[in-house]
């Protein structure tokens, strides 16, 4: 299913909010709660899905939600009238809004579990489970993760200053506590972040998140 088209604008600073314009019979998904205002003719549903995939997979990922503890609803936003009109998200808290092209990103990136924000209806916002133990004894939230699938446009959100890195066939390793979302194509684990000494006084905590491939 190919994603709808939106046009959008990313407004403030210290609490950015993302601004989205849709054309007749547009519509966006977002998490409950995210809105912060929509012009006139722009309408709004609760529902359990994200509005892509069949029943099964539908029924299956709000099992997986359901099972993690995020909420089962996704509010659909949209444009019943015959003119442009625009509709606003924001984050919970101070923070950047990152807009995401997936069609440019292989078409799938992983996410913290509460970064995600909007998306264009027919994107997947799907539960993803790191396969790697040590991720999830050690990686604090890194063992239940979301996956956003499609072609359109994607917004997440995430706390302070984010940065973009581009790996071309290479590792990095950061805080696991600062790592926002990665590209589909990119290998993610927990190791311990060095020798004992280091570990212990260091003051860099005992284990970092490792990155490897070629992706974002």
């Amino acid at each position: 299913m190919r994603c709808h088209e939106v046009d959008y604008h990313i407004i403030g600073h210290d609490i950015q909010m993302v601004e989205i314009e849709l054309d007749p019979n547009e519509t966006v998904i977002a998490e409950a709660g995210a809105m912060t205002y929509l012009e006139q003719d722009i309408g709004f549903e609760a529902k359990m899905v994200d509005g892509s995939g069949g029943v099964m997979d539908k029924l299956f990922g709000i099992g997986k939600r359901m099972l993690t503890g995020e909420s089962v609803f996704l509010t659909h936003f949209t444009n019943n009238g015959q003119q442009k009109r625009r509709v606003a998200f924001a984050a919970p808290f101070p923070g950047s809004v990152v807009a995401l092209n997936l069609a440019e990103l292989g078409e799938e990136v992983i996410c913290q579990k509460s970064a995600f924000l909007a998306a264009a209806f027919g994107t997947q916002v799907d539960i993803a489970f790191n396969k790697r133990l040590g991720s999830g004894f050690f990686g604090g939230e890194g063992f239940i993760l979301q996956r956003l699938r499609g072609d359109g446009m994607a917004f997440i959100h995430a706390g302070g200053t984010v940065i973009r890195k581009e790996l071309r066939n290479e590792t990095l390793r950061l805080d696991t506590g600062c790592l926002v979302a990665f590209s589909g194509d990119i290998d993610y684990n927990i190791g311990m972040s060095g020798g004992l000494t280091s570990m212990l006084f260091g003051g860099e905590g005992l284990f970092l998140a490792t990155l490897k491939g070629t992706g974002s």
